[in-house]
């Protein structure tokens, strides 16, 4: 176990590393809209789309996540003359801390995975793609390039998603080039022959891509370790770190470390990209001279707060300490989170088709009646968010004696309560800026606001969420409170 001391001062470097990726590039489409009927042309639903995203995708995601965290990366592949490539460069060029080196190959396809969703539910996946080696000319200058990058760079990914640019000829090439210049190496691998990444720092292969490599099936931590430890023999490598999904990952050294790191995710919305997570994270850390074991922690931590978020998306170094900073807290603490993070929790959980309610206030001496308004709240919704005034904001609104508790300490109480899933603390005087991010289902204040006095109900009201107006349970305030305990 890495001290959270260790790991914050382990994070605050990820953001020095500068990274050579290389590998297959794609364009990863992403297609939103709602089913309200099935096809009459066949059983099939129909999906009428409101938006798309696009992004960069294979070691695109590795770059997305490295310039997350505040790194620098050059990001080195082969795309086709086609729209698809096109894109993609568009979107890579945009990147202020990316250096792109992508060469076109002439009628060579871009790969795109487009995937139709619905209410946080896949549909479908489209692929277009060519698994064909690249050119032995594009090799050659893609080598070129890479040699130069290497040389400029702290550490080395090779992002293999076999869609034919890590050639098996070019593959070894890239390692030895690293080795000469003394960078690590680190390999997202695919395929059964492990073989052509001998000499390799670290390879990150998940459970299913082990068991391939190693003919066998990994269903056991035992299991994995003695395939590692082959393989590692076998072909020269420094580690192999296994991800395991909701297991966590196991990391296996030439040196003969073994640790078992269990899964750092709270609640799990979307596996999808947390390979990534973990290779940019793994190679950051590494590049800035972090321990093996320490940066397979942090790549660990990385990872259950990438499937804490809903589709592919990247992690930050302020994701990274929001994480060590909860991790050894009880799980009413870990409820406080800022609105970064509510934000991600908030996706994860319309995903899962629940149903979002919101409300907020002082909550200076929590008493009968609050409790009475959070419990109706809940019942309103599947999840219940509190926003809660900052010590300035109580002070602004109900004068400089007020708050008798602290932030801390009203948060803490909020979220020692079952009624009570997320706490957010603004400094604002109202919350309208929360609800126009947390864009809740159910509004609910107390019956001594009407509808038009409670603040944020026309945002919420105007794209057809409700505002409850909750029964007061009579004869609690904690302005009266206050009056009596001063006689």
């Amino acid at each position: 176990m890495v001290a959270p001391s260790s790991a914050v001062a382990s994070i605050n470097l990820l953001g020095q590393s500068r990274v050579a990726c290389v590998g297959d590039l794609m364009l990863d489409r992403f297609v939103y809209g709602r089913v309200e009927r099935t096809s009459p042309e066949a059983p099939v639903p129909i999906l009428r789309t409101d938006h798309e995203v696009d992004m960069p995708g294979g070691v695109g995601n590795v770059v997305r996540n490295l310039v997350s965290l505040g790194a620098r990366a050059t990001l080195l592949s082969v795309i086709g003359d086609d729209a698809a490539g096109r894109r993609i460069t568009g979107l890579v060029g945009r990147e202020e801390r990316v250096e792109p080196c992508l060469l076109v190959e002439r009628g060579r396809l871009s790969t795109e995975k487009t995937r139709f969703v619905a209410e946080g539910q896949q549909l479908l996946r489209a692929d277009w793609e060519i698994t064909e080696p690249i050119a032995p000319g594009s090799a050659e200058r893609l080598l070129g390039f890479a040699r130069e990058a290497i040389s400029g760079c702290d550490v080395v990914v090779l992002s293999d998603y076999a869609k034919g640019v890590l050639t098996a000829d070019l593959v070894p090439r890239l390692i030895e080039a690293a080795r000469r210049a003394s960078r690590p190496v680190v390999v997202d691998p695919r395929g059964p022959d492990f073989g052509r990444y001998a000499g390799a720092t670290v390879l990150t292969p998940n459970r299913t891509e082990l068991g391939i490599a190693a003919g066998a099936r990994m269903e056991t931590g035992d299991a994995i370790v003695d395939a590692c430890r082959r393989l590692i023999a076998r072909h020269d490598l420094g580690a192999i770190l296994v991800t395991r999904s909701r297991d966590g990952v196991t990391l296996v050294s030439a040196g003969g470390c073994v640790a078992h790191l269990k899964a750092e995710a709270r609640e799990v919305f979307d596996v999808s990209g947390a390979g990534d997570t973990v290779v940019a994270t793994l190679a950051a850390a590494l590049g800035q001279g972090v321990d093996l074991a320490a940066a397979a922690h942090l790549a660990n931590v990385a990872a259950g707060v990438a499937v804490g978020k809903a589709g592919t998306a990247a992690v930050s170094t302020a994701d990274l300490l929001h994480a060590v900073h909860t991790g050894d807290l009880s799980p009413s603490q870990a409820k406080i989170v800022p609105l970064a993070a509510a934000l991600d929790a908030v996706a994860g959980w319309r995903a899962q088709r629940q149903r979002i309610g919101f409300t907020n206030g002082c909550f200076d001496l929590l008493h009968p009646g609050h409790v009475s308004l959070l419990r109706q709240a809940r019942q309103a919704a599947d999840r219940l968010i509190v926003g809660l005034n900052s010590d300035a904001s109580v002070r602004r609104l109900k004068g400089a004696e007020r708050p008798v508790q602290s932030e801390a300490a009203r948060a803490q109480v909020l979220a020692s309560l079952e009624t009570v899933d997320l706490v957010v603390v603004f400094a604002e005087n109202t919350p309208e800026r929360l609800i126009k991010a947390l864009r809740p289902d159910c509004l609910v204040k107390g019956s001594d606001y009407t509808v038009a006095e409670v603040v944020g109900a026309d945002i919420v009201q105007g794209y057809g969420g409700n505002v409850l107006i909750a029964e007061i349970e009579p004869g609690y305030s904690t302005t009266d409170t206050i009056k009596r305990l001063r006689g």
